[in-house]
């Protein structure tokens, strides 16, 4: 028997299988969702302080508001004393108490000039401040009014001013939250999608692993492990009564000297082309293995008989009878060693065991064929 196996083939596939990986994995170092993070935290960054610096600038406006609303009551109040005082400007001079009543109006219409000025002196804005004859008492009631009408008409443009600053200013402070709200949403569904697309990558490359880890490189073929996982299941789903399960072991007889005559190369394309019969005239529930070198598996979930089985390893043996007679060797055959549990074997664990001894004895009298493990195995 021959367990010659062309390590410069296998090595050949785990590199493809490596290459394949790596291309995988390069393909999920994407940019991840660092830089967009990044960018996204500058732009709020930015956006933030542009608020903060709006919020700022309405408080101030909102102040200069307030500020005018004063300096407007005051104007209103000194001329509602300049109008008392025009009212009794025209008293005759032998009428003492309309005469003394007009000296306090204008005291009083000093007075509130005086409190104007001041209140527009201390203005925290430029602001124009009244003449000062018109903070005489003995100024013309004409001076004082006309003063009295350019600061309100002043002012009034100021609140009008400030009022549209407030309500811009907010209407920008409205439309950047808005802004900053879709960059967060947009980030979030862009972190998210990334994150998807990511996980579906890692899932593909964990497939592939597991698909490798599972296979033969080679051949495409299950290997022992996977071959070990479908008989335990296998095992498991028997429910008594005649249900069975089996192995066949099959060897290739005279495989290592298609390599010691032919190299390596030939005996790669005759185990690949072996195995691609295998598959074909396998049934659909059973599953066929490369064990290791020339060597086989065939795991049957199902059968009705002992002829059964023996048909499957007569066309076992014709598929490599017909592949060597394909590529012009005349040099391999098949021994095919079969077990089934639990006839024949009592413990499914020494399934592949029982039914590879029983393939060494075929090739111990004369290979070549099948035959089946004992009772006692």
């Amino acid at each position: 028997m021959s367990r010659t196996v062309s390590e410069r083939s296998i090595h050949a596939h785990e590199a493809t299988l490596t290459s394949r990986v790596r291309r995988a994995l390069e393909g999920v170092r994407v940019p991840g969702p660092a830089p967009l993070a990044g960018a996204a935290l500058l732009c709020l960054l930015i956006g933030l302080l542009f608020l903060a610096l709006q919020v700022r600038a309405i408080f101030s406006a909102q102040l200069q508001q307030e500020y005018v609303g004063l300096v407007l009551e005051a104007v209103e109040r000194a001329d509602t004393a300049r109008a008392a005082a025009s009212s009794l400007q025209d008293t005759p001079a032998a009428d003492s108490q309309h005469r003394a009543a007009y000296r306090e109006a204008r005291i009083e219409l000093s007075a509130r000039l005086a409190a104007l000025h001041a209140l527009i002196a201390s203005s925290p804005m430029a602001a124009p401040v009244l003449p000062a004859a018109v903070l005489s008492p003995a100024t013309a009631l004409g001076e004082a009014s006309s003063a009295l009408d350019s600061a309100y008409a002043y002012w009034r443009t100021e609140r009008d001013r400030t009022s549209a600053d407030v309500r811009a200013r907010i209407l920008s402070v409205s439309h950047t939250l808005i802004a900053l709200s879709a960059i967060v949403f947009g980030v979030l569904i862009t972190a998210l999608g990334m994150y998807a697309k990511r996980n579906r990558q890692l899932l593909g490359i964990s497939n592939e692993f597991e698909q490798a880890s599972l296979h033969d490189p080679m051949t495409g073929l299950p290997n022992r492990r996977k071959l070990f996982s479908a008989l335990e299941e296998a095992a498991n789903a028997l429910e008594g009564g005649s249900a069975r399960i089996a192995v066949l072991y099959i060897d290739l007889d005279g495989f290592k000297r298609v390599n010691d005559t032919h190299g390596h190369r030939i005996g790669d394309e005759f185990l690949i082309a072996v195995s691609r019969r295998f598959h074909q005239v396998m049934r659909g529930s059973d599953l066929v293995a490369r064990i290791g070198g020339d060597e086989f598996a065939l795991l049957v979930r199902e059968f009705s008989s002992d002829g059964e089985l023996a048909a499957i390893a007569q066309r076992i043996i014709a598929c490599v009878h017909e592949t060597d007679a394909q590529m012009g060797l005349s040099i391999v055959r098949a021994s095919v060693g079969i077990a089934s549990f639990p006839d024949r074997v009592s413990d499914y664990w020494r399934l592949v065991a029982a039914a590879d001894d029983t393939m060494y004895t075929v090739k111990r009298n004369g290979k070549n064929g099948y035959a089946f493990a004992s009772a006692s195995a």
